[in-house]
């Protein structure tokens, strides 16, 4: 038999026969503290999405630092997400890379995404050149699309190109995550309030269950939007986390938890 598909997903055929059943892994509980309760959650259907930890609005040079932002803030997440994602991947949790990476032609965004990067058309926009390095603001392929330096990426992890604050808009996403089978999202990146806020809300109106890593995500913006946020996610969309717990709870699985396992590799 050959199998057709992810290893989370995937159909095994022949000349004979086709299989659609597909073969569940063993469950991997873990849980962890969310606000006043406790919080488990399957690895095995978990998946982290980091977003926009890259040039343009990450480092000296780029978009937000062209147009007088202090970037400083933004690099906050590099060394708890270098902390957290060797175990994920340890685990077998999918890692993705969510950057905005336009088209070089622009043609599938409308005026009202395009007018919050350039309010005047006076600047440099959405797809236009940097004037002191060239590179073109947030479009595939630019400096400015790429990882900002400092964070471990592993040659299995894996990039989706987003095009507008929300990274399921228009993207190959929410195709990926299902193929992944994957229930649960751990967010991360910047800005906090803006792109990583709105993924996460459509995250949540997809049917996903959707966990805020709070000491992994950064913001510019004023420290009452980052509350705001927080109340918001723990109040109308999901949970918010600290990556420390969830290593914690990797690495020293309760009692309960490895029973909750045993239980289900029995039924497998």
């Amino acid at each position: 038999m050959h199998k057709l598909g992810t290893p989370y997903s995937y159909w095994q055929v022949s000349k004979t026969n086709v299989i659609l059943q597909r073969t569940p892994k063993p469950p991997q509980p873990i849980t962890f503290p969310v606000a006043s309760r406790k919080l488990t959650l399957d690895l095995q259907h978990t998946a982290i999405i980091v977003v926009d930890m890259q040039n343009d609005f990450c480092s000296v040079g780029g978009w937000l630092d062209h147009i007088g932002v202090n970037t400083q803030p933004l690099l906050k997440p590099i060394e708890t997400l270098n902390k957290l994602l060797p175990t994920l991947r340890l685990a077998e949790v999918p890692v993705i890379w969510l950057n905005w990476g336009n088209r070089p032609d622009r043609l599938n965004l409308s005026p009202s995404v395009l007018h919050v990067y350039n309010a005047t058309g006076e600047g440099s926009g959405i797809g236009e050149p940097l004037p002191h390095n060239g590179s073109h603001v947030l479009e595939q392929g630019s400096w400015g699309a790429a990882p900002v330096d400092g964070l471990h990426i592993e040659v299995d992890d894996i990039h989706v190109d987003k095009y507008r604050m929300s990274g399921f808009w228009d993207t190959q996403l929410d195709s990926i995550l299902r193929n992944l089978a994957i229930d649960t999202i751990l967010f991360a990146g910047v800005n906090i309030d803006q792109c990583v806020m709105a993924t996460l809300q459509d995250a949540v109106c997809l049917g996903y269950d959707s966990i805020l890593l709070e000491d992994c995500c950064a913001t510019t913006s004023p420290a009452f939007c980052t509350e705001a946020t927080l109340y918001n996610i723990q109040q109308c969309y999901g949970f918010v986390a600290n990556s420390a717990d969830v290593l914690e709870a990797i690495a020293t699985p309760t009692r309960e938890e490895n029973d909750y396992a045993t239980r289900n590799r029995r039924t497998l």
